[in-house]
């Protein structure tokens, strides 16, 4: 079992209530990574339902999350032939934390046309490009990122000013990707609205989604985060993920604050 499946189980305590743990090496600072949590919710949905795969997840960040135990409350919505739809409420002490909905299905039994308006960018390959470790965050003691652009922001203090990262990332002890991992690594890059402004403050995830479109194969990820709007303060970040044959395996948005 991978380290990534270790820190993400989930024990069942009643008919719809599991338990999980959150563990130190996936914080931001101080605060859990969002994606991480999602992943748990993730997990726990995967073992109430009766399909397995995350097809869209969406998950409302109510208030900061701590190092701990979390308690997942499952309302089941729906179960039908093909796709699942539930709820998650993630509490601690009491109090809701995350608001997860969700629709599960079989990935592999997904068939149908295939079309992208935008080809897959070609990057330098994963093996070209430098590592970004920094010691002051813990989330990159589990997560390990290579940038193709934008990097420069952490090396050089170079801002560009494109509102996007590109770049490569995979679990730090190198275990491959599954439909779970991709609900965190869809929180994995720092914030595009950085190369405007360089890592300078807070910036809150407020909503995430994720759509998943197939199970990815082994190998680092392929990744693009990149945001178009910044208004009053409130940003949107956008990200597509491929897996090392060059699928497209999952899709996100998010919306977060701006707090200089």
């Amino acid at each position: 079992m991978s380290q990534f499946e270790l820190e993400t189980a989930v024990t069942q305590l009643e008919a719809n209530l599991w338990r999980g743990e959150l563990h130190k090496g996936w914080r931001i600072g101080t605060v859990p990574n969002g994606g991480y949590v999602l992943a748990v919710a993730g997990r726990v949905l995967r073992e109430a339902l009766p399909h397995k795969d995350p097809l869209t997840v969406n998950a409302f960040y109510l208030a900061p999350t701590v190092l701990g135990t979390i308690d997942c409350k499952v309302e089941v919505l729906r179960s039908g032939r093909s796709t699942s739809q539930a709820e998650v409420k993630m509490y601690q002490d009491g109090e809701l934390k995350v608001h997860v909905t969700a629709a599960y299905t079989d990935l592999g039994k997904l068939h149908g046309e295939s079309w992208s308006r935008n080809p897959r960018p070609q990057y330098p390959s994963w093996e070209q490009c430098k590592s970004k470790r920094d010691s002051s965050l813990e989330f990159t003691k589990r997560v390990e990122l290579r940038f193709t652009e934008g990097g420069e922001l952490f090396t050089q203090g170079e801002l560009n000013g494109s509102g996007e990262f590109r770049g490569w990332v995979q679990h730090r002890d190198g275990a491959p990707p599954d439909v779970i991992s991709l609900l965190m690594f869809a929180d994995a890059f720092p914030p595009p609205v950085f190369t405007l402004f360089g890592p300078v403050g807070w910036v809150p995830t407020i909503e995430l989604s994720v759509q998943l479109r197939a199970n990815p194969a082994p190998g680092p990820l392929q990744a693009r985060l990149f945001s178009r709007h910044l208004t009053h303060g409130i940003v949107e970040e956008d990200g597509e993920f491929w897996d090392s044959t060059g699928t497209l395996v999952a899709i996100s948005r998010q919306s977060a604050k701006l707090r200089m």
